[in-house]
């Protein structure tokens, strides 16, 4: 059974294939915006060799790090990857805190599984396990978001005990307990 992980050079293969999954239906084009889409743009040429790959996963692991350089709005987050064994199927991500701008429309947790591993319950279940992880980090309500037209994250988001307090802007907003 696939579980939250840090980040591991172990998926390599399995990673390469997630990512070529997400570019075939159209992620990572300037108008995305998602944590896919950013790494995308920023990391995808380096993946290619294992080197590469080692420090694009040790780099993920020091954004949990306060003191590590980070662009300019972007917060301390722990990432934390769906996998088992040399499988990757998804990801995870925890923003230690909100700004102006997370609290509009990104949140303390984003999340992705890859196209081939959908409609398993992995979005669920990783939620599920990074609430607790969210909790030692001082998160007690976590903020969570998708698009008025995800339903499929809403169901994963409310099958959590989210709850909708608003839409702004065809974004839904809910608060999810940690506990």
């Amino acid at each position: 059974m696939p579980a939250l992980s840090p980040p591991t050079a172990d998926v390599h293969e399995s990673f390469l294939a997630a990512m070529a999954e997400f570019v075939a239906e159209g992620r990572g084009g300037p108008d995305d915006h998602s944590m896919i889409a950013h790494e995308l743009r920023e990391f995808s040429p380096s993946w290619a060799s294992p080197t590469g790959f080692a420090g694009y996963v040790s780099a993920l692991r020091a954004q949990a790090q306060e003191e590590t350089p980070r662009p300019e709005g972007f917060v301390p987050s722990t990432s934390l990857w769906w996998a088992e064994g040399a499988d990757y199927y998804g990801r995870l991500a925890i923003r230690h805190r909100l700004t102006p701008h997370l609290l509009e429309g990104g949140g303390h947790i984003g999340y992705d599984v890859r196209p081939t591993a959908r409609r398993r319950g992995y979005a669920t279940r990783m939620l599920r396990a990074a609430l607790p992880i969210a909790r030692s980090l001082g998160i007690e309500t976590a903020l969570l978001t998708c698009d008025t037209t995800n339903t499929v994250s809403r169901r994963v988001i409310e099958a959590n005990g989210g709850v909708l307090e608003d839409e702004r802007g065809g974004t839904l907003r809910f608060w999810v307990p940690t506990a």
